[in-house]
C-alpha cells in the first residue's frame, strides 16, 4: 500500500451503509469513478484491502467513502463499520476504467452507485448535469443510498426500481431488456454499469440486444 491515512468520522447513511470521511494525503489526485484500495492497518488486517470507490469532489481536502457492510461476511466492511474516528486505513493508489466520457445513463444496482456518485456529484458541481439519466436498482427502499440527493439533482431523470418492494415512487422491477426498452428511447447514447457481477452481465447483455455498441459502454473491466 503506498499510504497511511487516518479515519476522521463516519456516520450511517442507509441501515447498512456508511459515510467515511479519511485523511487525504498530500498530492494525491483521483478521477471521479477511480477506486482505491484500502486495508486496516492492524494485524491480521492490513492484507486484506479491498476495493472502494472515494465518493467526494476532487477539490475536497478530505476523501469520502460510502460503504455497505455485509455482516454474513464477517469480513473487511463490516471490520470498517466497527472502526472508530482516530483509527489508521491503508490505501493505494487511484485505478480503474470507470471514467466520464460525456452525457448517458447511468445504471446501478445497489452499492454499485458509488462510482457515479462521485461523477454525478462532480458534474452538479461544475453545472453538467443536462443530459444525464439516472437508473438506480435496490431490493427496498430503505436500501438505496444518498435517495434525496439523487432526487434532488436529476428530479425525473433519477429512476428507481425496487425488486423486494412494490412501493409509491419506485418501479417493481427488474432492470432487464423489456424495462431498458420501455424507459430509454436512445440506445446510441453512452451506458455507464456497475453493480454486481450478475446485474453487470445482464444488463451490458441488454444493452447489446438492444443496439448500444460495446464503446459507449464504460463498466469496470
Amino acid at each position: 500500500m503506498d499510504h497511511t491515512v487516518t479515519l476522521l468520522m463516519n456516520q450511517f447513511v442507509t441501515h447498512d451503509v456508511k459515510r467515511f470521511i479519511i485523511s487525504k494525503p498530500k498530492g494525491l489526485s483521483v478521477d471521479p469513478g477511480q477506486g482505491v484500495e484500502l486495508a486496516i492497518k492492524l494485524p491480521g488486517l492490513r492484507e486484506q484491502g479491498r476495493p472502494f470507490t472515494p465518493t467526494g469532489l476532487t477539490v475536497d481536502r478530505v476523501l469520502e467513502f460510502t460503504i455497505k457492510a455485509y455482516p454474513a461476511h464477517a469480513g473487511v466492511t463490516q471490520a470498517l463499520h466497527q472502526l472508530e474516528p482516530g483509527a489508521e486505513l491503508l490505501m493505494s493508489e487511484p485505478f480503474g476504467t470507470i471514467h466520464y466520457q460525456g452525457p448517458g445513463v447511468f445504471i446501478a444496482g445497489g452499492a454499485g452507485i458509488t462510482p457515479f456518485l462521485a461523477i454525478l456529484r462532480e458534474l452538479a458541481h461544475r453545472g453538467e448535469l443536462d443530459g444525464q439519466t439516472l437508473i438506480f436498482s435496490n431490493k427496498t427502499p430503505r436500501d438505496v443510498i444518498c435517495e434525496k440527493e439523487l432526487r434532488h439533482l436529476l428530479g425525473e431523470r433519477c429512476i428507481l426500481t425496487c425488486t423486494g418492494a412494490d412501493v409509491p415512487g419506485y418501479a417493481h422491477r427488474r432492470v432487464d431488456r423489456a424495462f431498458l426498452e420501455e424507459t430509454i428511447d436512445d440506445f446510441k447514447q453512452r451506458f455507464y454499469v456497475c453493480g454486481p457481477p450478475p446485474f453487470m452481465d445482464a444488463v451490458n447483455g441488454a444493452l447489446t440486444d438492444l443496439g448500444a455498441s460495446a464503446e459507449n459502454v464504460v463498466f469496470e473491466r
